[in-house]
């Protein structure tokens, strides 16, 4: 991806997941905005963008953050929202082990108080030990944790997988998670 790609994609999270009121879009309420009003928008603000260049963020970003409606009039972030939108995801039955990236300076507080959301709707999880080690190395020396996402979900705790196959929970209580060596 381009440097101006990158650059488009960070504004996309931004606007999309966290601020779209910062630039005067509305989001319906399962995350959706409206693709010519985000362009207008954005270009009211300093950030001018095609509809040819959000089309090739959306198909090149490497974690898929983003999607279009069927008829691309409409786009969203596919999770990791700070505000309030309901992204339709069914409840799903997770595989028995899933994995978390961190930094090593969260592992005495994940120890005492599990996984938790903090300002998002859902902890991410990941089937991929290497996507879940690049996430954590986005926060300092990566730590990876495995999760009993099978044993959770058999204990009544609830998963759902986004179209870009990141694994969505409530929380991860510390009894449900290990580090490589205590696994």
């Amino acid at each position: 991806m381009s440097n101006h790609n990158t650059q488009t994609s960070k504004y996309l999270s931004y606007i999309l997941r966290h601020r779209p009121d910062e630039i005067g879009l509305e989001l319906d309420a399962s995350g959706w905005a409206d693709v010519d009003s985000l362009l207008v928008c954005a270009a009211e603000h300093g950030h001018e963008m095609s509809m040819e260049l959000l089309e090739e963020v959306v198909a090149t970003n490497d974690k898929q953050r983003f999607e279009f409606s069927e008829d691309h009039a409409t786009i969203r972030a596919r999770q990791g929202h700070s505000i309030k939108v309901e992204l339709g995801y069914q409840p799903t039955v997770p595989p028995d082990v899933l994995y978390h990236g961190t930094a090593d300076r969260n592992i005495e507080s994940i120890k005492q108080q599990g996984l938790v959301k903090g300002q998002r709707h859902h902890v991410h999880l990941s089937g991929s030990q290497e996507t879940a080690m690049k996430v954590g190395k986005r926060y300092g020396k990566p730590v990876l944790l495995t999760i009993a996402s099978g044993r959770m979900h058999a204990e009544g705790l609830v998963f759902y997988r986004t179209g870009n196959n990141v694994w969505l929970t409530d929380r991860v209580p510390a009894e449900y998670i290990a580090r490589p060596e205590e696994a």
